[in-house]
């Protein structure tokens, strides 16, 4: 049985990461947490934490649930602990991409970020549909990258990947530049704010006196359907119409000069941001 040591087990990723390795029977698991509300958080879950001291020198993978701006302070004092060839696992792009994760060359670093289930799925059982996160009932797809290591180094990763946010899809490897282009670049710097200025606009809408129900649900099919048709998933087009106010509303919307997001400098930018430590 491979050990898997699960560094802040008590947090947000790590309660779902916990609760989803109860159900794998190939991983051992230690759970490592030192924040109180995250040990009571484990102790509601029937599981005892045990020392960073105890559970690296123990483990065969050692993942970091951990914000991602102490990832470079908690990865300096803990790969010391770990044996030669323990794989290091990292769950988001930001601070191995920015060169902030510090892991001995003897200590091979994989980065697995969930992809969450997507949009359009044929998931029938009420509970997947509404498994919005992943990793509880829903399929979700991830995406996998080697820091440092041997492509056997990468298909551990990948396997302890598929079991910490199963049940997968497909697990899709790229480069760990890649997946910085996808986070923050694509979903959290570009799609979140677009989806932000949507919501802000049911809220306009419903301010200026349409009924909130009848909002809701104009704005939801329409959403479902565009979405639809801007992506493939049905053989139909905007009426001409609405390509008219596509294209008007797009210049009053959107900077010309948007898509400088995916610059490297503006890439490496937002990472940085990621990683500043909190203020005060």
């Amino acid at each position: 049985m491979t050990t898997v040591a699960l560094v802040g087990a008590g947090g947000k990723m790590g309660c779902r990461i916990t609760d989803n390795m109860k159900k794998q029977t190939e991983y051992r698991v230690l759970h490592v947490e030192v924040a109180d509300a995250g040990r009571q958080r484990l102790a509601e879950r029937g599981v005892t934490p045990v020392t960073a001291e105890e559970a690296l020198p123990a483990a065969d993978r050692v993942v970091l649930a951990v914000p991602d701006n102490r990832i470079e302070a908690i990865s300096k004092a803990l790969t010391p602990l770990m044996r030669d060839g323990t794989l290091l696992v990292c769950l988001d792009p930001a601070a191995p991409c920015a060169g902030r994760v510090v892991a001995r060359p003897e200590v091979p670093c994989f980065v697995v970020h969930p992809c969450h289930p997507p949009v359009f799925n044929d998931e029938t059982d009420p509970e997947a549909r509404r498994d919005f996160f992943g990793g509880v009932k829903a399929k979700q797809h991830i995406v996998c990258a080697l820091v440092q290591g041997t492509d056997d180094d990468y298909g551990r990763g990948e396997a302890l990947a598929r079991a910490l946010f199963a049940p997968i899809i497909e697990a899709h490897r790229v480069t760990v530049e890649q997946m910085a282009l996808l986070e923050p670049a694509l979903a959290e710097t570009t799609s979140a704010p677009a989806i932000m200025m949507i919501r802000e606009g049911l809220d306009e809408a419903i301010r200026r006196g349409v009924p909130p129900e009848a909002a809701r649900a104009f704005l939801m099919g329409h959403i479902n359907v565009q979405l639809a048709i801007t992506f493939g998933e049905i053989d139909a087009r905007y009426s001409d119409g609405a390509l008219k106010m596509l294209r008007e509303a797009q210049a009053r919307l959107f900077q010309p000069d948007w898509k400088r997001v995916f610059e490297p400098e503006s890439v490496k930018a937002q990472l940085e941001s990621i990683l500043e430590p909190p203020s005060g």
